[in-house]
Formats: structure tokens, sequence, C-alpha cells
């Protein structure tokens, strides 16, 4: 199977084309640099005729939100980042419009706003701030390939894994004996382990009923301060040591409400549903697994 992916150089797309190459597939890698990628092969951005034969094009490109401060700068380099990647890939795939094809667009679960105690399927609408207004213009771009591609939009939680993502973060307090939950610790941290990640994707490519919107997060959302507890049981390190929401707001400004402070309760009801399953549904499962 050709198949080529855009963000196939971060955290979860080195994982995803080393898997792909695994399977025996032809695995194209979209790239400002393309002779810079080393696993698969590089392609720039404007071979629009390779990403339209694709069998399947996978769409992860965008900038870190959780890179810095949310400067205006910075707003608008993740949602043009995102929507203009995701354009550029729809418009690519219509030089073969006839041809039969998979498109899977990753979202995140920002989609649905912070929103307390309430628990958020794929039936759940919409909620507001930056990240929400992000991942809705982001999913709408997507939405402009469903006449050219069966469509599989991904709202992925917080992603696990050693080697990057929000966990290698959070590993130096806590090996260091000074982690613990941040603010109240009482907000809903929606994740999910890199290899169901993988397993999903690959679980979107080979089933051909697969179509539309699903959250890839496991089935049991955390409190933060279940996570912090969690992350130093498998570090067999002490995680009592809650950071203050003030000192965050002092350093992150309004990526702290959203992004730090806030969370969701997001469950994977279509993902379960339709037949997926997650190798590592509860957290303790996900860090032992992982450490």
């Amino acid at each position: 199977m050709k198949i080529a992916v855009s963000g196939g150089t971060g955290f979860i797309g080195r994982a995803l084309v080393a898997r792909l190459l695994q399977r025996g597939d032809e695995t194209l890698v979209i790239s400002r640099h393309p002779e810079r990628v080393r696993t698969g092969l590089g392609i720039p951005w404007a071979a629009a005729d390779e990403i339209a034969g694709a069998d399947v094009v996978i769409n992860m490109a965008g900038e870190n939100v959780g890179g810095g401060r949310w400067t205006a700068e910075r707003k608008r380099r993740i949602l043009e980042s995102r929507v203009k990647a995701t354009n550029a890939l729809v418009d690519a795939m219509r030089h073969a419009p006839e041809k039969r094809r998979t498109f899977v667009s990753v979202s995140a679960v920002g989609f649905y706003g912070p929103r307390g105690d309430e628990i958020l399927d794929e039936s759940a609408p919409g909620g507001s701030g930056f990240l929400a207004e992000v991942t809705r213009q982001w999913e709408g771009a997507a939405h402009r390939a469903e006449d050219v591609a069966r469509l599989v939009v991904f709202r992925f939680g917080v992603v696990l894994g050693r080697d990057g993502g929000a966990l290698k973060q959070m590993l130096p307090p806590f090996r260091m004996g000074i982690g613990g939950p941040i603010g109240s610790g009482e907000q809903w941290m929606s994740w999910v382990d890199r290899d169901d990640v993988i397993a999903a994707i690959e679980w979107a490519i080979e089933r051909a009923d697969v179509r539309g919107t699903y959250n890839i997060t496991a089935p049991e959302p955390v409190r933060n301060r279940d996570f912090a507890r969690a992350l130093g049981r498998a570090l067999h390190r002490p995680s009592l040591l809650p950071v203050p929401g003030f000192v965050l707001r002092l350093i992150f400004g309004d990526m702290a409400d959203e992004m730090l402070l806030g969370g969701q309760r997001v469950v994977p009801a279509r993902a379960t549903r339709e037949g997926f399953t997650f190798r590592y549904p509860t957290v303790d499962s996900s860090l032992q697994h992982i450490f």
C-alpha cells in the first residue's frame, strides 16, 4: 500500500512511519525539507501527483501547541499551520479525484473546550476557546476531502510516549521527586497511549467502514491528580507537590487555562462501539508499558 504522511517526523509521526515500513507499506513523508527525512521516502509538499497517487493520506502536520506561551504570533502559526497543510493535502488529492483512497486527518479533544465533569462523546458539540476554534477550522478543512476520499477524523487526547509529547516535559520534576498535580488537580485529563494511536490509524486504514469523526482517547480518563499519582508510582517517586495555578498563568498566560488547568472528560464511544480495542485502557497499564 502506498501511504503519504504529513507530520511524519514528529513525536507520533516517527512511530507511525516506522510501523508502516514494518508492515511493508511504501511510505512517503511529506516535508518542507525532504532531504532531511531519514525514515521513509521524503517528498516535498509540492509533489501533488505523488500525494494524489497514494492509497492513504495521513495528516498530522501542525505547529506544536504546547511549545511556548501563546503570543498572537504563535496563535497565528498554530492555526495556519494546520489549516494550510490540510487544505494543501485536499487540493493535492484533487489531482486524481477518481482514485479510491482514505484520508486520515488528526484533530484534538481541544475541540470540546474546557467542560468540567461533563462526559463527552462524539455527539457533544464543540466548545469555546482558542483550541476549540483551531480544531473547528482544522476539521472544516479536512471535510473538504469528503468527495475525493473516505474521510476519518481522529480527535486525540494527550498522547503518552517516553520520547516526546507532554510526558517528556513532565518527567524531569517527577524524576527528581518534586512532581505533582497541576493547580487543583481536579481537572480531567483525556489521554491515550501512543501505541494505541498507531493501532487506531491502522484500524482506520484497514476497515473500509470506518468513516467520520472518532475520539481516540483511552476509555478511562483520569483527573490530573490521579495521573500525577500514577506517574509517581511508575517512577517510584513521590508526587505530592502541586504546581500553583497562578504560577502557570504568569508563565503561560491563557495557554495555562486551556491546556493545563482546564480539561475534558472525553470517551471513545464510536471507536469502542465499532470494534476498536485499546491495548492500554488504564493509565497504570500505559505507564507500566512505557517505563
